[in-house]
């Protein structure tokens, strides 16, 4: 059995585009062209997909999603690691959803917060790697020593300050305003001001080069679907990135 190239997409919640993309870099090559061009996948190749869009809630790019793909032999060996993962991610997700959960319960019933309820699951340094890559080690250990002598009001601050701008975003872009405009200007601002108040990032460091790294930062956004799901997605991504680089051009 195959499926066209315009199901496939419907049923992975992807694009056309991006399978023709796919296709056009080696990476999920179809399984057979009709003589009209169109493109046609079978089961062997929804496997493929389903790897590739793994691989990417990981935070892989595509080259390396491609090596990855190119070293690993069995399909089922490979998956059951993406299995494993999944798993991770459900119970930290559940224990999120226990603690904020809670945190409503206890703020409704004017009961006292348990600080060291509050914040199982939210575990930040399972990006030090990733951080350390990107920006060295000592800004990791900037932010993370920052992050661990703060309050538990700093901390429930922090996030509520995060998960309002995110929410502002994601509000704006659906509603289809100018990137350009004043009102997402203003996010933009709000947004710059959150970056530099995070000790041991670029963007805080004195003579730093903020204006670089907002902009890099929009483009990681795009780039990343870790990122775009902040932002309702990769339009939404794509608003952020945008409103970024006119408010650095502008004033950075």
């Amino acid at each position: 059995m195959e499926w066209s190239i315009q199901q496939i997409a419907k049923i992975a919640g992807t694009t056309s585009r991006t399978l023709r993309h796919y296709d056009d870099i080696g990476l999920l090559p179809p399984s057979s062209v009709a003589s009209n061009g169109y493109r046609h996948y079978d089961a062997a190749a929804l496997v493929r997909l389903q790897r590739i869009l793994l691989l990417r809630e990981l935070g892989l790019g595509l080259p390396q999603i491609a090596d990855v793909l190119d070293r690993e032999e069995r399909e089922e060996t490979a998956l059951e690691g993406h299995l494993a993962w999944l798993h991770e991610e459900q119970s930290r997700l559940a224990r999120q959803i226990a603690s904020v959960e809670s945190t409503i319960t206890a703020l409704r019933g004017g009961e006292r917060l348990m600080a060291e309820n509050m914040f199982d699951g939210f575990d930040h340094t399972q990006y030090r790697e990733e951080v350390e890559e990107r920006w060295g080690k000592d800004a990791y250990a900037t932010g993370d020593a920052w992050w661990r002598g703060m309050s538990a009001d700093d901390k429930a601050a922090w996030n509520q300050r995060t998960a309002q701008l995110s929410s502002d975003w994601t509000a704006a872009a659906e509603r289809g305003i100018d990137p350009a405009g004043a009102e997402a200007q203003v996010l933009a601002k709000q947004h710059v001001e959150w970056l530099t108040g995070v000790p041991g990032t670029p963007a805080a460091a004195p003579g730093g080069d903020v204006k670089g790294y907002v902009i890099g930062l929009g483009e990681m956004y795009v780039a990343d679907p870790r990122f775009g799901k902040n932002y309702g997605g990769q339009s939404g991504a794509e608003f952020v990135r945008d409103a970024l680089r006119v408010y650095a051009e502008a004033n950075l």
